[in-house]
């Protein structure tokens, strides 16, 4: 059994994931876990460098598949060298973003369809997340959070992607009802704090049923 505890974080950019994400962290600290934080694309050295590549406003050119794979590839490695490890020592995983991203965004936003599942099912090699946060905001709301200097090649897409992006999101969180838990970001940070910390009592008790069982 996973000693650890992974839990990610998905929604648009700009629905306040980073603040919920620094009230997570402080919930499993203050429980005495050692808490691993992570990000994708990211969270190694070979990880950053890819993440440079598929931000960059001048890769205009980049090919969807290549995108798609560049993802994955980065995901492989975080996997490998970071995510697997920390479960495995009894931590806690909170990441910024998992395989749920590439699912919408190049699944759904790009059109590519199955063949992301297919591409990330190597890379992730059955390390799922335990609870996976979906930060629910219409992604016009979010954009506008976010300054233009500031928007990398993926946020200076058109309306119609983050909307295509979105939808998609709304269709994994049905398919995957057992794992995803949908939450209204559109709400005070209190009131979204409070529902979270809620979401984290169940998963920590059923991380302890499960570890009494063994």
């Amino acid at each position: 059994m996973r000693r650890g505890i992974f839990i990610s974080i998905e929604g648009p950019d700009g629905s306040g994931k980073s603040t919920q994400i620094k009230n997570i962290k402080d919930y499993f600290e203050g429980k005495q876990f050692e808490v691993v934080f992570t990000r994708e694309p990211g969270g190694t050295a070979i990880g950053e460098r890819i993440r440079d590549i598929i931000l960059d406003k001048n890769c205009k050119e980049m090919d969807y598949m290549t995108e798609a794979m560049l993802y994955a590839a980065a995901r492989a490695q975080h996997v490998s060298e970071v995510i697997e490890p920390a479960l495995a020592a009894g931590k806690v995983v909170i990441c910024d973003r998992f395989v749920d991203s590439s699912n919408a965004y190049q699944g759904y936003g790009r059109k590519l369809g199955e063949a992301v599942a297919v591409i990330n099912g190597y890379a992730v090699k059955g390390c799922m997340p335990d609870l996976t946060l979906l930060f629910k905001l219409d992604p016009s709301v979010g954009k506008d959070r976010i300054r233009v200097d500031q928007q990398d090649r993926l946020d200076a897409e058109a309306e119609a992607f983050h909307q295509d992006v979105y939808r998609g999101y709304l269709q994994l969180e049905k398919q995957f009802a057992d794992r995803f838990c949908g939450i209204d970001a559109s709400r005070s940070i209190a009131e979204i704090s409070t529902e979270v910390c809620t979401k984290l009592d169940r998963i920590l008790a059923a991380w302890e049923s499960r570890k009494a069982g063994n």
